[in-house]
């Protein structure tokens, strides 16, 4: 039996650990019995915890669990090499979700049972270690330091947003609607929950981030699906969402599926810590095969969302023809407004690289260490800065998006113009109309 005490020492600097992965990796060596193919090594594991050396341990969880063994004896297998070690694989051995506790105690035992086979043939077990992956006291204290300061950053601009909206004699738009569910989900994933698991022991936190994050994602593809083609729509199919059905569903239904996927191994740690879907041969090739087809899935819908961007900007190009006719002022007032809409466009389009880029390299990191032969490192730099650039990207769609009280007078008032709207806008901002962006990128724009 190996058992081992974990001390949380962030517990004394007020700064929770996120989560704490755990690496199963046993040396063995040749004594005159091998490590068979494809052997199993049984562990009866136990995980307690206490807050103080006077109290007793507390049971947390205790497991059976089943782990293939993948060795390679690097020398040639004679009496002289007796004694050396193998080169065995790392295998996942635990993941919990929260460590709210000073103490931690972890039992392994090794059962041999020769009748039924058990860990027989794995050779003479000689050193076990364990590896430890965690959230670091200093990148948690950025972490919750950002979503403290960015949740009523965002909940403002939404809901300065929203009354902006309401303040108009008109219902909001299709991609008004949308713009502020995309705020809502922002919110959603800002809230710092985490705060809680300093002194609750939330052993969902990991489930529970998963589906802020993909709630999120959601949202944010869908966003940039209806964004682009409202701009492509005439004024008969546009502010309909049954119109994006098709572009819509597979991106629902994907992310319904990483929710079945996350539930099939977050779900079941939630009762037993010990629980990895890579443990299994089937286990494996399914984790393998969904990240490659996530993989796959998010290029496509990369390369389908700069089509679109494409588009949009052919259209919009094809308006200009008609800018020489007008007045000066109204000739600067539009070509403003189409350079500033190209530049949000072209922002969107990086926001979209760089979240794909996100999305594939997380989920190759989340299963790196299951791989053997791969190793794909995603610093803390990075994860912030995503973090932050999605926040930054929804603040300015909301900003540039509500609708404007200003109006724009054009410098020869008798051609009956009495003012247009100046703002950054696709939406309706008067009941006698669509305006600008919104009124270009139509078919009506070209009768």
């Amino acid at each position: 039996m190996a058992g081992a005490i974990i001390e949380n020492m962030s517990t004394k600097k007020l700064v929770i650990v996120g989560v704490i992965l755990l690496l199963f990796q046993a040396f063995s060596f040749m004594v005159g019995g091998l490590i068979e193919d494809g052997s199993l090594a049984t562990m009866d594991v136990g995980l307690a915890y206490r807050d103080s050396t006077l109290n007793e341990w507390t049971e947390m969880a205790h497991s059976t669990e089943h782990r293939k063994l993948s060795c390679n004896f690097t020398a040639t297998k004679t009496y002289e090499n007796e004694g050396r070690y193998y080169e065995c694989d790392l295998l996942p051995f635990m993941e919990v979700g929260s460590v709210a506790h000073k103490y931690y105690l972890l039992n392994i035992r090794l059962p041999v049972n020769e009748r039924k086979k058990v860990n027989i043939g794995i050779g003479e077990i000689k050193d076990i270690r364990l590896v430890s992956i965690h959230q670091n006291g200093g990148f948690t204290k950025v972490w919750f330091a950002m979503k403290t300061f960015l949740t009523p950053s965002v909940l403002i601009i939404m809901i300065w947003y929203w009354r902006r909206i309401t303040q108009m004699t008109r219902p909001p738009v299709l991609l008004e609607k949308i713009i502020f569910a995309l705020g809502i989900s922002m919110t959603f994933i800002n809230i710092p929950v985490e705060w809680f698991s300093v002194g609750f022991n939330w052993t969902w936190m990991l489930l529970f981030g998963d589906i802020r994050q993909g709630i999120f994602y959601a949202m944010l593809l869908s966003f940039w699906i209806i964004f682009c083609g409202e701009h492509l729509m005439d004024q008969t199919e546009r502010n309909h969402f049954s119109v994006y059905w098709k572009q819509v569903g597979p991106i629902v239904f994907g992310s319904f599926c990483l929710f079945i996927f996350d539930m099939c191994e977050r779900g079941v740690q939630l009762k037993n810590p010990f629980y990895s879907i890579w443990a299994s041969d089937v286990g494996t090739e399914l984790a393998m095969a969904f990240i490659i087809v996530a993989g796959i899935c998010a290029c496509l819908y990369f390369l389908f969302l700069c089509f679109m961007v494409f588009q949009v900007f052919r259209n919009i190009s094809g308006k200009r023809s008609s800018l020489p006719a007008m007045t000066k002022a109204r000739r600067l007032h539009y070509e403003g407004l189409i350079f500033r809409f190209k530049f949000l466009m072209l922002v969107t389009l990086a926001c979209a690289a760089m979240t794909v880029i996100f999305f594939i390299i997380s989920q190759v990191n989340e299963g790196h260490w299951h791989w053997g032969g791969y190793t794909v490192q995603v610093n803390s730099a990075f994860f912030t800065g995503i973090y932050g650039m999605w926040n930054l990207y929804v603040f300015a769609l909301m900003f540039l998006y509500a609708p404007s009280h200003k109006h724009y007078g054009d410098e020869q008032s008798s051609a009956g113009n009495s003012g247009e709207d100046i703002q950054l806008t696709t939406t309706i901002t008067h009941v006698d109309g669509p305006t600008e962006i919104y009124k270009m990128t139509g078919k009506e724009a070209q009768e």
